[in-house]
């Protein structure tokens, strides 16, 4: 097929990727995702990775309806059409669809289970029960060994993009418009949704949260509450504008155009907002199997934990989907897989959680710095950044441990004076981390001065946390009445702010701590070298 003169609709999703500076393009007739990323660790991650997965058996055809069967739509309750506009944030309320389960429910999972044990998946070493970590997860029935290989999740249980439709009108209609992978997916879980005992998938989809805690499904009002002193709320307010304008083109070039097969009531902003919010949090992508992305049911109830590092990936000996332990299990104990080495923000921007304190040794905060535009070489500078991809103000993370080389170079070029213009291409490249001279890029005549202005910026960010954390009872307007269940959600989502903030800010401190003590040994350092150099003078006259 030829490439289509249709450029996508342009994303940042954080999707993890082989290569985490490339932007995967998708051809087609239809403005939907071009997707980047920034993933650090691609293999331990909740999107994992896979080399040729074998062909999906087809489903049995004594389990198939008939054809005048498949396509019609049971909408419960499904939240009204969204009439956001173009953006879609500045809505108060976030609608919430009927299908799926309370986030703690344990009975719908547990016929899920039964479902997946009647189709396949094998006897299993685990139990779905209330946790304490993730409300609900996989617990150990017996002694697990380290290094054991659990799940076994046969391919026919996987949801990928060549899944089968059990409205195959819908799927060759995307098919026909070279829709791509993630909205693919986010349209199939809806089409099957809708059909409810009709799907095949009707189970699985009952046991998915009717509601995550993903930063995708916070208002807008509550993202400019709750954090508004943490740069992952311009993180948040980019995804759901991202998703919205899948949508909008999804919708305008799609679905508007044959609402026989995609009716409003059942394919809106809402329902759409809610297949995304479980793409995010629940697809995988399998190593072994040339990067395929995809839902993985039983597998998805694994939790997240920063002390270990297995992940999910196919196994070609056992033709499953499995994990390897890193630990060893008692009856009782819950098991973890990693989704990756993320940061407490990442989790919460895709999971809805944040690790506990101290737990996370992945943990950092994104710092935002810019160029003065009093900068005499502002011009030049800004597009030795535009050249490499970046921009000011541009955000870099800064960890316990330390900073990235890039966030110095940005440094570097912020502080750096107009007879060092030569030198503006280079720190701009390796700021983009397309530099060929990492490791020796070093100026010491402008090491003062960059410390200096990170230092200020990390003052800057936590004036701006303090500012939060100390106020935070009176940002809440305890003068309208709500409900029960809208009074849990507020304190939740401000119990997750509060303890996102505190972490971030522990962090910018650390680095206040060590950028103040470098500068003050920077310092005090010229002056005894300069007290050396008056001393000879004196002692030569």
């Amino acid at each position: 097929m030829a490439e289509a003169s249709v450029t996508f609709f342009s994303s940042s999703f954080s999707i993890p990727n082989p290569n985490p500076k490339k932007t995967l393009n998708f051809p087609s007739i239809l403005p939907v995702l071009s997707i980047s990323t920034s993933l650090k660790h691609p293999q331990a991650s909740r999107s994992f990775f896979t080399p040729s997965l074998p062909s999906f058996p087809a489903s049995n055809p004594n389990t198939r309806r008939s054809r005048e069967n498949q396509c019609k739509f049971r909408v419960v309750s499904v939240s009204s059409p969204s009439r956001s506009g173009s953006c879609g944030i500045e809505r108060e309320e976030v609608g919430a669809v009927r299908w799926g389960c309370d986030i703690d429910s344990s009975e719908n999972a547990s016929y899920l289970k039964r479902w997946l044990s009647e189709n396949g998946l094998p006897p299993q070493k685990m139990a779905i029960e209330r946790v304490e970590v993730g409300e609900r997860g996989l617990v150990a029935l017996k002694n697990i060994r380290k290094g054991e290989k659990l799940l076994f999740v046969p391919p026919s249980l996987v949801i990928d993009a060549n899944s089968e439709w059990s409205c195959p009108e819908v799927g060759n209609v995307l098919k026909r418009n070279s829709v791509p992978d993630w909205p693919l997916l986010a349209t199939y879980l809806i089409s099957e949704a809708s059909l409810m005992e009709s799907s095949r998938w009707n189970e699985y989809i009952s046991a998915l949260p009717r509601q995550p805690y993903s930063l995708l499904h916070w208002t807008r009002s509550e993202l400019d509450m709750y954090l508004v002193a943490s740069e992952i709320r311009e993180r948040a307010i980019e995804r759901i504008t991202d998703v919205t304008g899948t949508y909008n083109d999804l919708n305008l070039r799609i679905f508007s155009k044959q609402r026989d097969l995609f009716p409003e009531e059942v394919y809106n902003m809402d329902t759409f907002r809610w297949s995304f919010g479980i793409l995010f949090s629940r697809l995988v992508k399998l190593p072994s199997m040339d990067g395929r992305v995809t839902l993985v049911p039983w597998a998805d109830m694994l939790n997240h934990s920063s002390e270990v590092e297995t992940f999910l990936d196919y196994d070609k000996s056992s033709q499953g989907i499995v994990f390897t332990t890193d630990r060893s299990y008692q009856p009782g104990e819950q098991v973890f897989i990693s989704y990756g080495k993320k940061s407490n923000g990442e989790l919460l921007l895709s999971y809805g959680f944040v690790s506990r304190e101290g737990t996370n040794p992945n943990d950092s905060v994104d710092v935002a710095m810019s160029i003065n535009k009093s900068d005499p070489c502002y011009v030049e500078k800004v597009e030795a950044l535009m050249k490499h991809g970046l921009s000011t103000p541009q955000r870099f993370p800064l960890q316990i441990t330390g900073w990235p080389l890039e966030l110095m170079a940005y440094a570097y070029l912020v502080v750096s004076p107009p007879n060092m213009s030569q030198q503006y291409e280079e720190m701009a490249a390796v700021a983009s981390s397309k530099g060929t001279s990492k490791k020796n890029l070093k100026y010491p005549e402008l090491e003062e001065q960059a410390l200096q202005f990170i230092l200020d910026c990390c003052e800057s960010s936590i004036s701006k946390y303090t500012k939060f954390l100390d106020g935070i009872g009176s940002n809440i307007d305890n003068s309208i009445e709500i409900s029960r269940k809208q009074a849990n959600r507020k304190l939740l989502l401000q119990q997750l702010a509060v303890d996102l903030c505190s972490r971030e800010r522990r962090i910018l401190f650390r680095a206040q701590y060590i950028l103040r003590r470098r500068l003050r040994d920077m310092r005090t350092g010229e002056l005894r070298a300069l007290t050396i150099l008056n001393g000879f003078r004196k002692l030569f006259k």
